[in-house]
Order: structure tokens, then sequence, then C-alpha cells
């Protein structure tokens, strides 16, 4: 797992050049009692609507949103739609955009009508012309993108097909951005791979790539061999294949393939839940995330965002609860009661390919000692356990005198952190019944103790885990803070 709040505030630092298909998105909502008795058609009673900028703009919106600075450049038509999203775009503080217009064009405009008590999309109409930009506006396109490319940590081509993303624009876009060392993203429309030739990544959707490499990918497996050949045509690092509510398969050179699962929301509008998959690997990629971590943030991007309705844009806030979830419950909400509730919770996130972490201790004291190993034991899975010895475990241990405090108050105080996710106090004096139960991913303890003298090490190590040992901080011992406190120390 990753450092979500250090990755935020890379993120912030970051400039995403996004070049693609701009749309004027319109969501008319209400409700549907009666057939019109002109034809055998629903006839919708108009409660609300809304505008957004989609397409390629939401995707822009995503990124900013998200904490990074985004330059978008797009095309428009000389009409009201055109206006309104110069407009519209003009407003978001974190956009610098440069729209090209071209008079012989409409803007890309789409409406949908949406029923409210359903929650599904009755029709959309669609003004656009779905055709490639002459050769005076894919000219008036490459000067608006070049100019831009020197000051952008990363490029992202928006593809909609709507006729920005023409071969000779796509080509001069990764040619420039290759020999500046700048990465391309790429969301594909094309079934001709080839024409993103040298992009870094690919993300198309699991139609998409079935498409554009004739194969079946309906496992992770025919998705990764499909990919391997796929690489080779596009000269590419890495290609990411969506699969809604099936998740998605990243596969990449030098690597094997890495699958995540969807996470579990109740889909309420898939609407734009590729762009902000993309925003969300443009922004970690340009942050220096790895490709794991890209992934998973993009993957609980999309999760947010089908959540939503319309086209939607994911906050940073957003985000970290999505991956945080456990960070938000009251401290009484993470301290397991029985064993029962602990498979429970251990079910949930093995269904959910979640990394469980272990680490354990008294922390009848809470220092900065503490803090450190619990940040580094988080950083490194998905969900981190603490065992906490009970009060009786505590005085065979330390001996008559200690706790200082009782295992309720002491389980509170950890069960605060942001950093766990659990906290489940036992009475033996060690840990070996909890990892045997739980089987941890990775087993994490200070650097004072080796590797054979953690204990649970053997399960762990027998169930394909791996034991993480922190260095410790000097100067920061609780036995050491209870003898000076009984001396009148400070």
């Amino acid at each position: 797992m990753f450092d979500f709040d250090a990755l935020s505030q890379a993120i912030v630092r970051q400039t995403v050049l996004c070049v693609g298909d701009l749309m004027l998105d319109e969501f008319v909502y209400g409700e549907v009692s009666r057939i019109s008795p002109e034809a055998p058609a629903p006839v919708i009673a108009v409660q609300r609507s809304e505008t957004n900028i989609g397409g390629a703009g939401n995707v822009a919106r995503n990124i900013a949103s998200l904490g990074a600075r985004c330059t978008f450049i797009g095309l428009i038509g000389d009409d009201d739609a055109g206006k309104v999203l110069k407009v519209a775009l003009g407003r978001e503080s974190r956009i610098e955009s440069v729209l090209v217009c071209d008079s012989e064009r409409p803007t890309t405009r789409k409406v949908r009508f949406v029923s409210e008590h359903f929650s599904s999309h009755m029709l959309r109409a669609d003004w656009e012309l779905a055709a490639p930009a002459s050769a005076e506006i894919e000219q008036k396109l490459i000067d608006a993108i070049l100019p831009k490319l020197p000051r952008a940590d990363i490029v992202l081509l928006s593809d909609y097909a709507k006729g920005v993303l023409t071969a000779r624009v796509i080509r001069n876009v990764i040619d420039a951005a290759r020999k500046l060392g700048k990465r391309v993203i790429v969301d594909p429309k094309s079934a001709n791979l080839a024409i993103y030739r040298g992009a870094t990544l690919l993300k198309p959707n699991r139609k998409e790539f079935a498409e554009a490499t004739r194969s079946r990918a309906d496992s992770e497996a025919s998705i990764a061999d499909a990919a391997r050949d796929a690489m080779t045509l596009a000269d590419c690092e890495a290609i990411l294949v969506t699969q809604s509510e099936l998740g998605m398969t990243l596969a990449h050179r030098g690597g094997e393939p890495i699958h995540v699962p969807a996470h579990p929301v109740k889909v309420r509008d898939g609407s734009g839940a590729g762009d902000t998959v993309a925003a969300a690997l443009a922004v970690a990629l340009a942050a220096g995330a790895d490709w794991e971590t890209a992934l998973r943030m993009a993957n609980a991007a999309a999760a947010v965002a089908v959540s939503k309705k319309g086209t939607a844009i994911v906050t940073s806030a957003e985000l970290r609860r999505m991956i945080l979830p456990h960070a938000y419950l009251a401290a009484e909400e993470k301290i397991i009661a029985t064993s029962d509730d602990l498979d429970v919770h251990l079910q949930n996130w093995r269904e959910q390919d979640q990394r469980v972490g272990f680490t354990n201790g008294c922390f009848d004291i809470l220092h900065p000692g503490h803090v450190k190993v619990l940040t580094a034991a988080r950083g490194a899975c998905d969900r981190l356990i603490v065992g906490l010895n009970s009060d009786a475990s505590v005085k065979r241990l330390k001996g008559e005198g200690r706790p200082v405090q009782d295992e309720r108050a002491r389980a509170e105080v950890l069960a605060a952190l942001e950093a766990v996710d659990l906290v489940v106090i036992f009475n033996e004096d060690t840990p070996i019944r909890l990892i045997t139960q739980i089987k941890p991913s990775v087993l994490v303890k200070g650097g004072d103790y080796s590797r054979v003298e953690v204990v649970g090490h053997e399960i762990v190590e027998a169930s394909g885990g791996e034991v993480l040992l922190v260095e410790i901080l000097p100067g920061f011992s609780t036995t050491s803070l209870v003898e000076r406190a009984r001396e009148g120390k400070t």
C-alpha cells in the first residue's frame, strides 16, 4: 500500500498537459408516469437539469480536483455550446485552457434524459461532427500544444474520436514529448493501437481492447497475453484494461500483470468514470508513483466517480476516504471484540484482494517511536491490524505497576490513529494465536528485533508473506518514560 498523504502532497506540484475532445454534457432529470398519446414513447416530466464540462474537459476537471494543475487544449465550434464551455473552463482556477475554434463544425454536445426514480438513462441526444479536423485546424492544434510541453510533467491524450486527436496531431505530440523525456498516457478510441506508437501507457476499456487485439479479453490471463503483443505493436511500456465491475488489469514490461478488483460500491452512474481513471493515473504517475500505486489510486477514484450522478469529478478528500475508509471510523468502531468479528473483516478484505498487515505491542504510553513503526507498517499494506497486549499480559511481561493505562484506554488511543484499521486485544504473552488466525501478508516489528526473533515469522513466511523490520527511533522507550515520570524528571 502507498502513503496517500505523501502522494497527494506531491500531486499538487504537478502539471498535466491534457489534449482531447471537449464536450458539453447536459443531464435532464425527471419522472416518467405516462406514455405519449402522440406516439408509443414515454413522457418525462422534467424536474431539473445540469450542464457539465464533458469529454476530455471532464478529464481536465478531474486532474484539477485531484490537486494537480492542468493545461487543457481542445476544440470548439463557433456556437452557443462552445461559448458555454469557454466560460465554464475559464472559471476553473487550476485549469489553463487553450480552445481552438473551428467554425465549420458544431461543438460536441450530448443531452441525456434520466429517470430520477430509477436512476437510469432513457435517451441521449447528440450534436457532433465525428470527423477529423481539417489540415488547417490540425496545425492550429499542434501550434497550441507544442509550446506547452516543456513545462508539463506528463501528457494525457483523451481520444473520443471527435476530431481533435488525428493521426498527425497524435504523432507530433508523442514524438515531441518523448524528445523532452515526458511520459504520455493515452485513453484511446481507435482500434488501431499503432497510431499511438511511443506512448507510455494505453488505457482502453475491455471492449475497446478486445476489438483492438482481436482477443476475447475475458480473463486476466487472456488480457495479459494479448497485451504483450499489443505493447510490442504500440511500442508502449504498459496497457491498462478497465473492466467495469470486474476491476482493472495492468500489463507492463518487466513485471507480472497486476489485477485489482473493483471496490464494492453502489453504482449510480458510469458516465465519465473512464475520464476519472485517466486523470488519476496521470497525476499519480506524474507525482512519481509506481505502476501498482497508480493503478490502485485510479481504481479507487473510479469507485468514487460511479457512486455519483452525472459527469462527476473526484476530489482528493473523497479519494482519501475511499482508500483509507477506516480512518473515518470512530475509535470504538475499530476495536474488535470477538474472533468472529475479526474473521468478518478479514473475509471482506480478502474478497477485495487487500494486503493485510499486522504488528503488535503493549503501547502503554504512545510515543514517536511507536508512531514511526505504525506509519511504516500501514505504508506496507492496505489494511493494518494492531495486536494489543491485555492488562494481564502487560503485567506479566513488564511487572508490577504496569500498565500505566488500562487496555481500553490504550486501545482507544491506538484506534484513533489514521494508520490503524483495527485493534485486537489478546491475553496471551505472544500474538501467535492472532497471527495464525490473520495470516498477514506483512508482519511488522521494530528494528531492535532480528527476523528470526519476530514471533510468528514462520507462519507468515510459510503462507507467502514477509517480515518487515522498521528502524527504531532512538531515545524513545515506554519503560524509560515511565521511570522518568515516577522520578519526577521531564
